[in-house]
């Protein structure tokens, strides 16, 4: 494992160019630029709770939608978070957080399993926020999961208004990942796996 668990990575296609940099032992520190103000609202979120230091720029076609931006994010987002962890070693590997905010309750597990999995349960009572349809939220944590080789299940405890739904389990995601992503001395290195590797 490297001393600094960071990752730069750059996605380009016809549709859309993603670049993320990230380093998980940060302060914190997010500038956020997709054209997609939510969406720059829910990355900050990752960045701020989770104490990840995190620098996402996106161009995309957005004069269709949203949604090829908000996909591809996601997916280099993921990739970010799996080279920036290597191969694991040491690592707590497993997290979870449960995020009030107002009336709303979110809870969120996460587990840095090397594979790539998620159930996703959030309820929308509207289809758009600002100009981020509701129905891709689930897909950008789906996407994320898929490439981040996570095991990802999020919860809606108690339902509310739609942002507090988005942003408490993007809270309760940050914090997930920064007790998944913490260092256990304990374990002085290895793996923590029974099969020995992620």
């Amino acid at each position: 494992m490297s001393a600094e668990r960071t990752a730069s990575v750059v996605r380009t296609t016809k549709e859309t160019t993603i670049s993320v940099e990230l380093a998980i032992d940060g302060s914190g520190a997010g500038q956020m630029a997709t054209g997609v103000g939510m969406l720059d609202h829910l990355l900050d979120q990752i960045a701020r709770h989770g104490l990840f230091n995190l620098t996402v720029t996106a161009t995309g076609d957005l004069h269709i939608d949203a949604h090829h931006t908000v996909e591809d994010v996601a997916i280099v987002l993921g990739q970010a978070f799996d080279r920036a962890l290597g191969d694991r070693a040491g690592i707590v590997r497993t997290g979870h957080a449960i995020v009030p905010l107002d009336e709303t309750l979110a809870l969120v597990a996460v587990d840095l399993s090397g594979r790539g999995y998620s159930v996703i349960e959030m309820p929308f009572t509207t289809p758009v926020l600002g100009t981020l349809p509701t129905e891709l939220i689930p897909h950008f944590l789906e996407s994320f999961a898929r490439e981040s080789r996570s095991n990802l299940h999020v919860q809606i405890v108690r339902a509310g208004n739609s942002h507090h739904v988005a942003e408490s389990v993007f809270k309760a995601l940050a914090r997930a990942l920064d007790a998944a992503c913490r260092i256990d001395p304990r374990r002085s290195g290895s793996i923590p796996s029974t099969k020995g590797s992620l």
